[in-house]
């Protein structure tokens, strides 16, 4: 599948998502032919994105089977790519072998000195705080992630990806399909376990099992230990959080709208990247960087700057008084805290909400509701657009409506307004000086376009 002594055919379906295009590009720099299609492109959609996959030398065609031929070796797809997709019927009927995308990242990954950063929140950032440490060490290392991290971001580099010449690959492993049980790690991470995609239960189990296939040093948040069962006898445990019992944990906590300060037993960090859930995230990248023997120094210098990832807490601009903040916040636990976050610097919030997926909103509907119930003040405001649809066979039996009208009847200041322009209406009528208006919501990308457009309107 994967073969470093000759150059290979790559067809990467949906190649503008956000883990799609980081292996892409390191698929790319290992001196395979890489092309792939996206109907986002085809739409015209985010140019950005699929303008700086060009400027690499990636083939883009539109997803129509035409950029699939007898030449292409492998057509590479993911768990969202439909079974009567256009590229994928003419692999078929071509013979060509398709694979997934966590085969071939596990082929790539498998062989190294693996670090996969997991959990149901925050693995994201950790991913990129702990490959921003480990380059700023010099250690080169290769890059996989499933964020744009501001500090790799180029004129042709979209930031979900680094390729570097060590032996050392880091990559951020997905529970949402299952597929992370697929990676082999000497080191991993366990940022923490919440009901999203999956239950609690089932997330104890398949975290286990991601456990258990690591060989060297298993990193965990403390507070997952009641929904797991680590039975790997050869690898060490080490934890982190807010407890003193863990093995990595913070003291002197002083968070500020821009970041935050901390100690962790007689050294200091600071980090420029705000919310309290980010000290979690770097305690666990700190851990990371002490297995692999970076020094307390080297760590504080890169931690302190790290830029961050694109759509979370991002502040698109201010106008008249009125801060506009991107974030990809979807599931109730990452909702509540990136509330809190814009908290610290607005007491009135104007919170705009896409959800992901009609199969995950259904999902979690319950907590979603009382979420928004907790945090959502009687001076606050939340909108709500359609649930965003990626395409495929989702039953579409509910509907943002369906949500709003829960926090209405509960008492909550919430309206479904079913187009991007009535949100912009409806936000610069009600926005005034010293509001915040959070956009939040994942995998649509456009949605920073959305930022952009009411920051045009205030």
């Amino acid at each position: 599948m994967f073969d470093t002594k000759r150059s290979l055919r790559y067809h990467f379906v949906g190649i503008g998502g956000i883990g799609m295009s980081a292996l892409a590009q390191i698929i790319k720099s290992l001196g395979h032919f890489v092309g792939g299609s996206d109907r986002r492109n085809d739409k015209k959609q985010t140019p950005e994105v699929f303008h700086k996959l060009v400027s690499q030398g990636i083939k883009l065609s539109p997803q129509d089977g035409t950029g699939v031929s007898k030449e292409t070796d492998f057509v590479v797809i993911s768990s969202a790519v439909e079974e009567d997709n256009s590229d994928l019927r003419v692999a078929t009927q071509q013979n060509i072998q398709t694979i997934k995308r966590s085969d071939l990242l596990g082929s790539l990954f498998n062989n190294k000195h693996g670090i996969a950063i997991g959990g149901s929140n925050g693995k994201t950032t950790v991913c990129g705080m702990t490959s921003w440490i480990l380059d700023e060490a010099g250690r080169d290392p290769t890059v996989v992630g499933g964020g744009y991290v501001k500090n790799f971001i180029t004129d042709t580099s979209l930031g979900n990806s680094r390729f570097g010449r060590s032996e050392t690959v880091v990559i951020e492993a997905d529970e949402s399909d299952g597929s992370l049980i697929k990676y082999m790690p000497k080191v991993s991470v366990i940022t923490n376990i919440s009901k999203d995609h999956k239950t609690v239960e089932e997330l104890g189990e398949l975290f286990s099992k991601f456990a258990e296939n690591t060989s060297d040093t298993v990193i965990i948040n403390e507070n997952c230990s009641p929904f797991m069962k680590i039975n790997n006898s050869s690898a060490k445990i080490i934890t982190f959080g807010e407890g003193s019992s863990s093995d990595v944990c913070a003291s002197q906590v002083s968070c500020n709208p821009f970041g935050s300060r901390f100690k962790i037993k007689d050294n200091d960090f600071e980090i420029n990247v705000p919310g309290l859930y980010n000290v979690y995230n770097a305690l666990a990248a700190i851990a990371v960087a002490e297995t692999e023997g970076v020094s307390n120094l080297e760590t504080k210098k890169a931690l302190k700057t790290f830029k961050g990832t694109k759509r979370r807490m991002e502040v698109i601009g201010e106008a008249n008084g009125i801060k506009v903040i991107d974030d990809y916040a979807h599931n109730p636990r990452k909702i509540q805290a990136a509330i809190d976050t814009v908290r610290l610097i607005s007491e009135r919030l104007i919170v705009v909400f896409q959800p992901h997926g009609y199969g995950p909103t259904e999902f979690l509907r319950e907590e979603l509701v009382s979420a928004f119930a907790e945090k959502i003040l009687p001076s606050d405001t939340l909108l709500m657009p359609e649930i965003f649809y990626a395409g495929g066979t989702a039953s579409k039996r509910i509907s943002s409506k369906d949500i709003i009208k829960e926090l209405k009847d509960g008492g909550v200041n919430a309206f479904f307004v079913p187009d991007r322009d009535g949100i912009v209406a409806e936000v610069k009528q009600r926005a005034v000086p010293h509001d915040s208006v959070l956009v939040m919501g994942a995998r649509d990308d456009s949605l920073t376009d959305l930022c952009r457009a009411i920051l045009n309107e205030l």
